[in-house]
């Protein structure tokens, strides 16, 4: 059966780097909406916060390719936080007779965030994360 992953946590857990090894380096696609922030050449991230939305739209779309395309695991690495957010995968992998996987990575490592994002913003966002464990 093919498979959905969402791989959620806070910045700096380690999302994106477990979503790479879990796609066996890229055999699968891994997505997220940093992925529209980063320039494609040199590889810096810029974030602007009023094409956030766009960002979400496009990580949605393209997951939503991937789906349509049969691909037999699609990783999606974005923080996640509140359950809306993860609410369009979920139609996604139903519509698309995909099993999900909701995968919260905890920051355990202690790694710092690589987007430059206050620890004041991070407390935030901690605040609102929620866990479904039944």
């Amino acid at each position: 059966m093919n498979s959905l992953f969402l791989l959620r946590g806070l910045p700096g857990s380690g999302k994106s780097t477990l979503a790479k090894n879990l796609s066996e380096n890229g055999k699968y696609p891994v997505l997220c909406i940093d992925d529209f922030f980063t320039d494609d050449i040199t590889n810096e991230y810029k974030f602007e916060f009023e094409k956030n939305h766009i960002a979400y739209k496009q990580c949605e779309d393209e997951t939503r390719k991937q789906l349509e395309n049969n691909c037999l695991k699609v990783f999606v690495a974005n923080t996640f936080t509140m359950d809306w957010e993860m609410e369009p995968y979920i139609k996604m992998a139903a519509k698309y007779s995909y099993q999900l996987f909701v995968l919260t990575v905890e920051n355990y490592h202690h790694n710092k965030n690589i987007h430059e994002i206050s620890q004041e913003q991070i407390v935030k966002m901690a605040a609102k994360y929620k866990v479904k464990l039944y």
